[in-house]
């Protein structure tokens, strides 16, 4: 069977995420969409998870016929697709899940009874194997995810702090900065500390990766997390108030997950906030230096830096469903001086 591997990321990031896909795995890209990647299939996984850009990997099989009944009546299509998954992982699958339109049906009712029954699963919402069928215009597919939780879930994160950023997100700020190159770097709003993390893991040649954030609860998730990271002699935190201005040193990049949304007290006035934040990536950037920054808040942000001495070089817009199940709109703003 023709099996291919199906990518899935924050809508916005499909560059970024061709990009990794290209120098990591030097494959080449069958299929692009808003919002997923397909590639053809290969057997070596661990290549696949370790893509720092995508959130979720399936191994999926496409063609006209394969309709919920289609389905039914030849098992062995999606039998097929779960041995490849739960072989590379066996301990690692005890529930599923059927995503599946009527799933009612009887068709559908006896697709999972098969699924519990040869691979003693048990059904669950929250379930470590999730398997679907769907149309995609006129052609049908089934796939079943590569791993029991999305790829976008660290292991370093030993607890989520409430607007903790996407770490797919952090990881796509860190590559638009050049890190490559560079050897400091500095994170003003380090909260749980992902943008630090995901550089200090990714881009072994920084010499000087510092944070800072005026929350001792944030900073204090923050060294746990980067304590699971391994990081913990190579990152540096402090606690420190941005509408201080204060004064870090040199970097030579700045990158920010600004406070918007439910994060920002209501007492704060966020004009004023992001004023002092610009005035504070001035004084401690290089002037070769880059600034990058990632919020919901972009309009506002992007007058704030017209009239700064900083110029906007290239913006990613994103896009994607919150927890509350409410569209959210974001965007990531390469900056340079002027």
């Amino acid at each position: 069977m023709n099996y291919k591997i199906k990518l899935g990321f924050i809508s916005g990031l499909g560059d970024v995420v061709a990009n990794e896909i290209r120098t990591k795995l030097k494959c080449e890209i069958v299929r692009q969409a808003d919002d997923f990647i397909i590639i053809d299939f290969s057997s070596n996984f661990t290549e696949v998870l370790n893509l720092k850009s995508i959130q979720r990997a399936y191994i999926i099989a496409e063609n006209e016929e394969y309709n919920p009944y289609y389905i039914f009546k030849h098992k062995s299509i999606l039998g097929d697709l779960i041995d490849i998954v739960i072989s590379n992982n066996k301990s690692g699958f005890k529930t599923f899940r059927t995503y599946c339109a009527g799933n009612d049906s009887s068709e559908v009712k006896n697709i999972n009874k098969y699924i519990a029954d040869t691979y003693k699963l048990q059904t669950a919402n929250e379930a470590d194997l999730k398997v679907h069928i769907i149309k995609n215009n006129n052609m049908w597919e089934v796939g079943a995810q590569m791993t029991p939780r999305p790829l976008s879930v660290r292991n370093y994160r030993i607890e989520n702090m409430s607007g903790a950023m996407d770490p797919t997100i952090a990881y796509t700020v860190n590559s638009l900065c050049d890190l490559a190159n560079k050897k400091s770097y500095l994170n003003i709003f380090s909260g749980s500390g992902t943008l630090l993390i995901e550089a200090g893991l990714e881009y072994q040649n920084l010499e000087k990766l510092i944070g800072f954030d005026n929350d001792k609860k944030n900073i204090s998730l923050a060294i746990q997390n980067i304590k699971k990271a391994g990081l913990i002699r190579k990152i540096q935190l402090s606690e420190k108030d941005v509408m201080t201005k204060p004064e870090m040193g040199k970097f030579d990049v700045i990158a920010s997950d600004l406070p918007f949304g439910m994060v920002v007290s209501k007492d704060k006035d966020l004009e004023v906030l992001y004023k002092n934040f610009i005035e504070c990536a001035k004084t401690n950037l290089n002037k070769d230096g880059v600034l990058v920054t990632y919020t919901s808040e972009y309009e506002m942000l992007e007058k704030i830096i017209k009239g700064s001495d900083f110029t906007i070089v290239s913006n990613f817009n994103l896009k994607f469903v919150t927890n509350a199940n409410s569209n959210l709109k974001t965007r990531i703003l390469v900056c340079k001086f002027k």
